[in-house]
């Protein structure tokens, strides 16, 4: 059996992470139990395969999945539907797949890829490379070293002692850096982490993660460039966790009624004004909760009527902290710049 281990650096980022996870998974425990389980479970389902397939060029509307999925005609373009109807044949199997077996993986491949590819359930039999614009950014290992790479990937995965949250994301991003389909790798990439997570934690067969995938994009790919330059899946796993932690959180924020979140937005003040020393700072970070904002729309939510020093003090700390983080990074004086919280800070409990 091969010994092949996946270059990775455990960092406390990943470790702050897991444990913020952890603690919302048994609060998204206790929603299960309610009555509307069974429709957010559907609308999940939904969710998770317009983000994931919306990643691949897919433009179909939520709207429009539900209704191929209710068997209603949609107006839209035939593979792009078939794509649909495909994604849902797979995820009605999604209890079936053992993520440790290669042949489920290949079955899977060859449902999701259905009338779309010529190489179903196949490996690929020449070489790929990943394209930005006219650029390829990665070139694919050779297509004859990929039943062996695929091979010690799966011996790994039975094998190893990381935590299911590390070594799921680990998976994703060898099997993209691997790319052993012709096509489809990124959909059954994020299938199968999503598939390692269910059968640690039965919860995450209901969670969207894809559609927050989806909304962070150009992350996504620059957690994979980053990896592969550095030789280390910790970028991928790091954005990966965090990508979770906030699908969590927003999972919570959905089922608390309008008195639970004025609950919880004062009692994160007060907590973010304890650790942070500032009643100033712990407003910035709960107004940036709901959407990016430039520094006179928070003045201007904060009841001020301009921008203060003590505000641009308050937004440079947090900066550097890195709990907040610039929408245009490259152009920090632009005056389109807004900002947001960084990965780590969005989760129910900032992890500050």
């Amino acid at each position: 059996m091969s010994k092949y281990a996946p270059p990775l650096t455990i960092t406390a980022k990943m470790l702050n992470l897991i444990a913020s996870i952890s603690e919302q998974l048994g609060r998204v425990a206790e929603r299960e139990n309610q009555a509307q389980t069974l429709g957010l479970r559907r609308a999940n389902k939904i969710r998770t395969i317009q983000g994931s397939l919306a990643i691949e060029g897919n433009s179909l509307s939520v709207d429009q999945i539900t209704a191929v999925l209710e068997g209603k005609p949609v107006i839209a373009p035939p593979r792009e539907v078939l794509e649909v109807k495909n994604a849902l044949a797979v995820y009605e199997k999604f209890d079936k797949y053992n993520p440790q077996s290669e042949a489920d993986l290949l079955e899977a491949h060859q449902v999701l890829m259905l009338g779309l590819v010529d190489e179903l359930g196949n490996y690929r039999s020449g070489g790929v490379g990943v394209m930005s614009g006219s650029q390829v950014v990665h070139l694919a290992p050779p297509a004859n070293q990929v039943p062996r790479l695929m091979a010690d990937l799966f011996a790994w995965l039975k094998a190893t002692d990381h935590h299911p949250l590390i070594a799921s994301a680990v998976f994703h991003y060898e099997f993209e850096f691997i790319h052993p389909f012709a096509d489809g790798n990124g959909r059954m990439g994020r299938l199968w982490q999503s598939l390692i997570l269910a059968k640690w934690n039965p919860l995450f067969a209901n969670l969207p993660i894809e559609s927050l995938v989806f909304a962070y994009q150009a992350g996504y790919y620059r957690a994979i460039s980053a990896s592969t330059e550095q030789t280390d899946s910790a970028p991928f796993v790091e954005f990966m966790l965090g990508i979770i932690a906030e699908t969590l959180s927003s999972q919570i924020s959905e089922a608390l009624t309008p008195t639970d979140k004025q609950a919880l937005s004062q009692r994160l003040e007060s907590q973010l004004e304890l650790r942070l020393e500032s009643a100033l700072a712990a407003k910035i970070m709960l107004l940036l909760q709901n959407e990016p904002l430039s520094k006179s729309e928070l003045a201007s939510l904060l009841g001020h009527k301009s921008v203060s020093g003590e505000l641009n003090k308050q937004v440079k700390a947090l900066l550097n902290l890195a709990y907040i983080e610039m929408t245009i990074p490259d152009k920090p004086s632009s005056r389109l710049q807004k900002y947001r919280l960084s990965k780590v800070s969005v989760t129910t409990t900032p992890p500050i």
